[in-house]
């Protein structure tokens, strides 16, 4: 079985397919089109977000038995169109799971305890100690929205708080010792610190936006390490400048491209200027999974899933 490697990983990956029988190439620079001239000679493939691969893509790979995408989500991949051709489909949430959590966990209490801005003041001279004075999440009320891997491992980084966690998903009796599952209506009244664990998809496209946000009893703080185009940029400033936001964490924002390798195409956008004016805002480049353990671990689960379903070619 050829498999075709379309971004660079971890060594592991390429090496470990190789000793089960697997045979590796690599390209990591040619366009999407020359990848569809010869993407027929392939029965696997392993990106992470270079390029999207679409109907036309698909269509081009008339011999494709798998698609390995060494992240979480699978939305760069036309699901319907994959499914149809009966291509297997690999993602590995399981591996950067902890690197979120602690990501987000961590942005939590930098905000709560100024730790950027009282950095940046300090090295500047400045010691302002009642101007930094910091607040505890102890006792707080943390909502949760996407309970699956991202979630779970985040709640799990809360136990030690003395918090109460609420979680809201889709899907039914998902909730564990960790956090009880609500509805959203009690998400709205009790929640003073949001975390959004979702993939993208049409129901979390622009979830977070200027009426969902009214929706919340209380000002509350927000954290977003999921998928950027989850919240809209505009109503956040907006809720930022009424208090109504206390303040946020993003990992991820909703000008990144769908390679998440870069963010603007072409000027700045005006909110975005108005939301790095913030002290209150910290911003990180989709980096919440992005250990080097994390590295590691997603493309050993990618290695599992593959010869769990293909087997050792070599025996």
């Amino acid at each position: 079985m050829k498999v075709l490697h379309l971004d660079d990983n971890h060594p592991l990956l390429i090496n470990q397919l190789a000793e089960a029988g697997y045979v590796n190439h690599e390209d990591y620079t040619s366009s999407k089109k020359e990848v569809e001239d010869k993407i027929k000679n392939y029965e696997g493939i392993v990106i992470r977000s270079r390029f999207k691969v679409d109907k036309t893509f698909l269509e081009a790979a008339t011999n494709l038995k798998f698609i390995a995408r060494v992240g979480a989500g699978l939305e760069s991949i036309d699901l319907k169109a994959a499914s149809k051709k009966g291509i297997s489909l690999f993602s590995a949430p399981e591996g950067n799971r902890n690197a979120v959590a602690e990501h987000t966990l961590g942005m939590i209490l930098s905000l709560f305890n100024k730790l950027n801005t009282a950095d940046k003041q300090v090295k500047a001279g400045q010691w302002l100690r009642e101007a930094n004075r910091g607040i505890e999440l102890d006792g707080l009320t943390v909502g949760i929205i996407g309970y699956g891997n991202m979630g779970k491992a985040f709640s799990k980084k809360l136990r030690g708080f003395n918090v109460e966690v609420i979680c809201y998903d889709i899907q039914q009796d998902v909730d564990d010792s960790n956090a009880e599952q609500v509805e959203l209506q009690e998400l709205f009244d009790k929640t003073d610190v949001l975390s959004i664990h979702t993939p993208w998809t049409p129901l979390t496209d622009q979830m977070i936006n200027e009426e969902f946000i009214s929706k919340f009893k209380k000002p509350f703080w927000l954290f977003n390490t999921a998928r950027g185009k989850s919240v809209v940029t505009k109503d956040l400033v907006a809720a930022l400048k009424a208090g109504k936001i206390k303040g946020a964490g993003l990992d991820v924002l909703e000008y990144e491209k769908l390679s998440f390798e870069k963010l603007f195409v072409e000027e700045m956008p005006t909110e975005f200027k108005q939301l790095l004016a913030f002290d209150n805002v910290i911003l990180t480049p989709h980096v919440a999974g992005w250990t080097v353990q994390s590295k590691e671990k997603l493309a050993q689960t990618i290695v599992d899933k593959v010869i769990k379903e293909f087997g050792e070619l070599n025996k």
